[in-house]
């Protein structure tokens, strides 16, 4: 498993979904299109809270500008030891997702448990109907005419809130995924290129672990065959296998 295409993976998925929050985070701001609910102050509390826009958006954003660059200079010369930092560091930024998205998820069941903030008949004033059902409005498609204004409110809220739960979801499961993936690839590495694993089979012991054990080996071979030991059609990788055994 190559954990640095995962993390590149996770990233790029998390960049989609934090881009829907935030369009679905402004759409809250415009109830059926319409600017003056908003500078009329006549907003839910919980649509005001950002957490499509800075917790499933930005914060998770930043999750992809950490994930994305899983590579550094590495420690001592030794580049493999700078891409396991990186993936270590990614766990850092995993977090700062799990964050952004646990927020956007608990503002957005807060949202669709409390109900919109609309202007009632019966009241004749700005209030919250359904905040004593806790939630059960839900269900109860006949209560929903109790809002006058804005027209068709609680569809809205409704279907945007439950969006922003679903996503911000997905960026918290992804998130914990990167955390998983991001210790595992500190821990093991990141894989090697196609190119230096398709040489690390032909050439098993080409690798600097195996430097000594190769010229011995070599070494042997060679010797063989001034003193006509071995035949000319002897195996060579018959050598080279005991190299990494």
């Amino acid at each position: 498993m190559c954990f640095g295409r995962c993390a590149r993976c996770v990233g790029y998925k998390l960049l989609i979904l934090a881009l829907l929050c935030i369009v679905a985070n402004t759409l809250l701001y415009f109830p059926n299109g319409e600017t003056r609910f908003a500078s009329e102050h006549h907003l839910g509390k919980y649509v005001e809270c950002l957490h499509g826009i800075l917790g499933g958006g930005l914060l998770v954003t930043a999750v992809f500008i950490g994930l994305h660059n899983d590579d550094c200079c590495g420690c001592f010369g030794h580049e493999s030891c700078g891409k396991s930092c990186a993936m270590l560091s990614s766990v850092l930024a995993a977090f700062v997702g799990i964050l952004g998205s646990g927020y956007c998820i608990i503002i957005s069941a807060l949202g669709l448990s409390q109900g919109p903030y609309c202007f009632t008949h019966l009241e004749r004033n700005w209030i919250y109907p359904f905040t004593d059902s806790s939630g059960g409005y839900l269900f109860e498609y006949n209560k929903w005419s109790a809002c006058q204004e804005p027209q068709n409110i609680v569809q809205w809220n409704v279907t945007l809130f439950s969006i922003l739960l679903v996503l911000g979801g997905i960026e918290f499961i992804l998130c914990f995924i990167q955390i998983i993936n991001g210790i595992l690839g500190g821990l093991c590495g990141l894989c090697c290129s196609d190119e230096e694993v398709r040489k690390l089979q032909i050439y098993p012991c080409l690798s600097d672990e195996y430097a000594i054990c190769y010229s011995y080996y070599c070494g042997v071979l060679l010797s063989s065959y001034f003193i006509g030991i071995l035949k000319p059609q002897f195996p060579v990788q018959l050598f080279l296998h005991h190299c990494c055994d």
